[in-house]
């Protein structure tokens, strides 16, 4: 398959140790370079994980700590032995003239190597994530040479790194001075409430959208109307009393589970205390 059909897909971990590695950089360095570990299977790399390389750039060569990266990738492999290199990651907007040189290595290492940039300036007030592969230039016998090219790239997650996020975005847009220290997991019927209040809110919104639609108010989309249509068809057709017995089921499990994990909580408590009590 062809480097230019290749799609990137980033977990949201690797882009939080891309900031963390830029926040720990030296005082001289103006940016911070990393391996890229993830998975590539029918044309998508999935990076699900990285590292940084210490490095120092100068005007004309680089040099990099190459026996530190295969350290931490054969530590990373005990761990994950799923995870391989797959590229590498650059603090940045752009693609710099060292580029090319840093990328020679990495296509040692593994069969068409992508680019990550990480805009940890957050121009245009947010951070820029892009994705390139570099393509061979030049005529037989004559000079040959790279470009580095743009593909497609894109943030996805697994469901634990979701709940991860929800949990972080509670504290954003609230001021510094009235900002919790921490912010404790929801219970399991608090999780299922607010998530069935954003569903009905997200429900309300399209039926506003097909309404106006049919009153000629807006002017209907097909990509939307497939992705509609694709939303009804996804749903399991069951009648009325068949739902209800299967969500009374849930229900009855959800709260059988809760009250076992209170009731070992209560026991741990007792226990704790047990053991202050003088014996006779």
């Amino acid at each position: 398959m062809s480097a230019l059909n290749l799609t990137v897909r980033v977990h949201p971990v690797v882009l939080f140790q891309v900031v963390d590695a830029f926040e720990r950089r030296n005082a001289d360095s103006h940016r911070v370079i990393g391996t890229l570990l993830g998975s590539v299977d029918k044309g998508v790399v999935e990076v699900t994980n990285c590292f940084c390389v210490p490095h120092k750039e100068h005007d004309d060569q680089v040099e990099a700590e190459l026996s530190y990266a295969l350290d931490m990738y054969d530590l990373n492999r005990k761990v994950n032995s799923n995870e391989s290199v797959v590229g590498w990651w650059a603090t940045g907007n752009d693609v710099t003239n060292h580029s090319s040189v840093i990328h020679e290595y990495y296509a040692r290492e593994c069969n068409n190597p992508v680019h990550l940039t990480v805009d940890t300036s957050l121009q245009g007030g947010r951070m820029g994530l892009r994705a390139y592969v570099c393509i061979q230039l030049g005529v037989p016998g004559g000079k040959t040479g790279c470009m580095f090219t743009p593909i497609p790239v894109e943030l996805t997650s697994y469901e634990p790194e979701t709940f991860g996020l929800k949990l972080l975005q509670k504290t954003v847009g609230v001021s510094p001075a009235h900002r919790p220290k921490t912010v404790p997991p929801m219970l399991d019927l608090a999780q299922i409430s607010e998530a069935s209040t954003k569903l009905q809110s997200l429900l309300d919104l399209i039926l506003k959208y097909v309404d106006d639609v049919i009153a000629h108010k807006v002017t209907p989309d097909n990509a939307v109307g497939r992705q509609l249509l694709d939303l009804i068809h996804s749903v399991p057709h069951m009648t009325h009393e068949q739902f209800t017995q299967m969500f009374n089921a849930n229900v009855r499990n959800l709260l059988l589970v809760i009250t076992l994990s209170q009731l070992i909580k209560t026991q741990l408590q007792l226990n704790e205390k047990l053991t202050f009590l003088p014996t006779a």
